[in-house]
């Protein structure tokens, strides 16, 4: 199994566009072998004193933390999908204009070390 985890701050009036946009790229990433997609709104975000999730975006008055993962069979998998991704039209005929800024979003790749939910 390997994670993809992303950390992104999109503004409040776009929630529906980031559904809407979530649900067109998952589809498209099933198609490149992802075994599941979760992406998460913010309800309870606390501000920390060093560091948090806000400061980590910096997230600007107005806008919530979405937290996702994607989960692939393999690094392998994930890397071929990102490969098709580069020359796939769909990301640009498809998707439109983005509902966050993409300078802030954060992301990277990890290898399971322990869950209670999968074998």
């Amino acid at each position: 199994m390997y994670v993809q985890g992303f950390l992104i701050a999109v503004p409040e009036g776009n929630k529906e566009a980031y559904r809407e946009q979530a649900e067109k790229a998952g589809a498209k990433f099933r198609e490149y072998g992802v075994t599941e997609i979760v992406e998460t709104w913010e309800v309870d975000v606390p501000d920390g004193k060093v560091t948090d999730f806000r400061k980590a975006t910096k997230a600007e008055p107005g806008e919530r933390i979405v937290f996702s993962w994607m989960i692939w069979p393999d690094k392998a998998t994930a890397d071929e999908a990102h490969a098709k991704m580069e020359n796939d039209a769909f990301w640009e005929e498809e998707m439109g204009e983005m509902a966050f800024d993409g300078m802030r979003m954060m992301w990277g790749g990890f290898s399971l070390l322990y869950t209670t939910g999968r074998n």
